[in-house]
């Protein structure tokens, strides 16, 4: 049976060594990028965001070494990208019981909030409680984690939601494993979801309601979804993109030289956007 309190992706956290580089980059990708964020001391990281509908992108930093961000140091001393994945948690507490019953150890839950400047220049703040699957239960080498949404109006802004480059929301998480089939498998024992074979071998893993799916393959196998796209960057296990349900025409527009034609829609390469393929599709 499905986890009731968990009911899709929420977003995607991509660690990158420059948070204001970084947000620079995504800005030239024709993305609407938000003011930065701080979290807590005890976090030692900030984030800029990048929101969608009914989810969004996380551009996260560490600006202080603590104990709370060692694995995320551990991931940029090898690359930048997608080091983990969040879950939307209708009530994080509940969350927590049911994998617990489940038969993993939560971490968690947590409250924490971080300051937000709203359009007009008050301050505000988001309001988050999380918990997380054990470190160790990292499908595909990707951490995974739920966010339950206390502030969704300081998160959800609609002058932060439209993009120059048209995207709308999140279709899929793309990951990179020698065994695909494992890792799928591995993935749906932790969140209750039964995989299905795409038409290429690759394993997709729905997240729930109608949200992302995560779709597991080799990566010879991303490459034969992609030929035109310069793939060498990326690991041989970990998660490698997104991709993207956008207007097109928007899309190549902002893009420009940093687009790819490919596949059924527009990419940029990894090296291009923080080792994270973007594969903009059909919205």
């Amino acid at each position: 049976m499905a986890l009731k309190n968990v009911i899709g992706i929420d977003h995607a956290v991509i660690m990158v060594r420059d948070l204001d580089k970084a947000a620079e980059n995504w800005k030239r990708l024709g993305f609407t990028v938000s003011p930065r964020g701080t979290h807590s001391a005890h976090m030692g990281s900030g984030n800029y965001t990048i929101m969608l509908d009914p989810d969004y992108i996380e551009l996260l930093g560490v600006l202080s070494p603590t104990e709370h961000n060692a694995p995320a140091r551990a991931f940029l001393e090898n690359r930048e990208g997608i080091e983990r994945i969040a879950f939307t948690a209708v009530d994080s507490a509940d969350g927590a019981e049911e994998i617990h019953a489940r038969g993993y150890t939560p971490v968690g839950p947590t409250d924490f909030e971080r300051p937000v400047t709203m359009p007009d220049s008050t301050l505000s703040a988001a309001k988050f409680r999380t918990f997380q699957w054990p470190v160790a239960e990292a499908p595909g080498g990707v951490r995974i984690f739920a966010c339950q949404h206390k502030t969704r109006e300081t998160v959800w802004i609609p002058e932060l939601m439209r993009h120059a480059n048209g995207a709308k929301r999140l279709r899929q998480v793309l990951l990179v494993a020698p065994e695909p089939a494992k890792e799928a498998a591995h993935l749906s024992r932790m969140i209750d979801r039964e995989a299905r074979s795409d038409a290429d071998g690759a394993v997709a893993v729905p997240s729930g309601s109608d949200r992302a799916d995560f779709v597991f393959l080799t990566k010879a196998q991303l490459s034969r979804r992609y030929p035109e796209v310069p793939l060498t960057t990326l690991a041989e296990r970990g998660a490698a993109g997104l991709v993207i349900a956008a207007d097109l025409t928007s899309a190549e527009k902002a893009l420009g030289s940093a687009g790819v034609r490919s596949g059924s829609g527009i990419c940029v390469p990894p090296a291009a956007a923080n080792g994270t393929l973007l594969a903009f599709v059909t919205a």
